[in-house]
């Protein structure tokens, strides 16, 4: 099986046509990935170094971007290849290891999200046992299973994939991500159900955690004082904010896959591409320009750049 995954080339029909374009995606892609790294791992960082920092909050927002770095080095390289290509084709099974790592990755978000609402609902709701609940080991804990569950689980669906037989070799869209589905011959009620298990427990169950906890904390503020009120507003509007904008992203992610290539390309890829570009993008200036200290260390850190100079 493992000779036949290797054998198969899939070729990608979701990229605009090799014309003068191509280069402008590639230079603008390049851009946008260069930015991801460096605004990501900046703020991972100044997390790093910065003793002030050494909190649980700050903690897994390092994990969230760390992850955002992550998620877009499976994607960005492979899809700057292609823009310089005459053909755009990936073997089968490095098609099923960007898979894996998409929706593990993307799992894992949902995880650390759901992570850091319980940080928030301890720190606001209980801060008298906020020092015992929340101990190094319990951080420890928490971040290896965000990244180990949704690895099980994908890892398993992958495994499952790779055995079935496929009737195309032609992939819609610009990435392995579930137009994987669309190759295979049959696709069998107990895969729905599989994937339907999966889609709980690394996605609707992490959901309704983070609503309750955030339910909770905003039931406590209002009855606390302004100070309170305050706290809760500045630390969990950007965790909401963030949720908000993947939770969206994951269902756009979702919907475009099953529409059929009715429009040109260049609006295809167009329209795929918000799926994979504005989180990486977007985690690291909600929470470099909403949290305090967070934004306070990056103004720091470019006044000694500029300083420098």
């Amino acid at each position: 099986m493992d000779d036949e995954l290797n054998l198969t080339y899939l070729t990608f029909s979701g990229h605009v046509e090799v014309d003068k374009y191509r280069y402008v995606y590639f230079i603008t892609m390049f851009i946008i990935y260069i930015l991801i790294i460096w605004s990501n791992l900046t703020i991972v960082y100044l997390i790093w170094t910065q003793e002030n920092l050494y909190e649980p909050m700050y903690i897994f927002i390092a994990a969230l971007l760390l992850n955002s770095v992550l998620f877009s080095t499976n994607i960005y390289p492979k899809l700057l290849i292609d823009f310089l290509s005459e053909k755009q084709i990936i073997s089968y099974s490095a098609c099923l290891l960007q898979f894996f790592l998409y929706y593990s990755l993307g799992g894992s978000e949902f995880l650390l999200l759901a992570v850091m609402s319980y940080d928030r609902y301890v720190s606001i709701c209980k801060p008298l046992q906020y020092p015992t609940i929340m101990r190094k080991s319990t951080i420890s804990i928490m971040l290896v299973l965000a990244w180990l569950v949704p690895a099980c689980q994908i890892g398993v669906a992958t495994i499952l994939i790779a055995n079935e037989k496929i009737c195309s070799q032609i992939l819609k869209g610009i990435l392995c991500n579930n137009i994987v589905y669309k190759l295979q011959c049959v696709i069998s009620g107990a895969r729905i159900v599989r994937d339907m298990i999966i889609l709980v427990n690394v996605a609707l169950l992490p959901l309704i955690f983070i609503f309750f906890t955030y339910t909770r904390i905003l039931i406590i503020a209002c009855k606390s004082s302004r100070e309170v009120r305050k706290k809760a507003a500045e630390t969990c509007l950007p965790h909401l904010i963030v949720l908000i904008i993947f939770s969206c992203l994951c269902t756009y992610d979702v919907i475009i896959v099953q529409l059929e290539s009715h429009f040109p390309k260049t609006v295809n890829l167009i329209m795929s591409l918000q799926v994979i570009l504005y989180q990486p993008l977007f985690n690291p200036i909600i929470y470099g320009l909403k949290m305090k200290e967070i934004s306070k260390h990056i103004k720091i850190l470019f006044c000694r750049a500029t300083v420098s100079r």
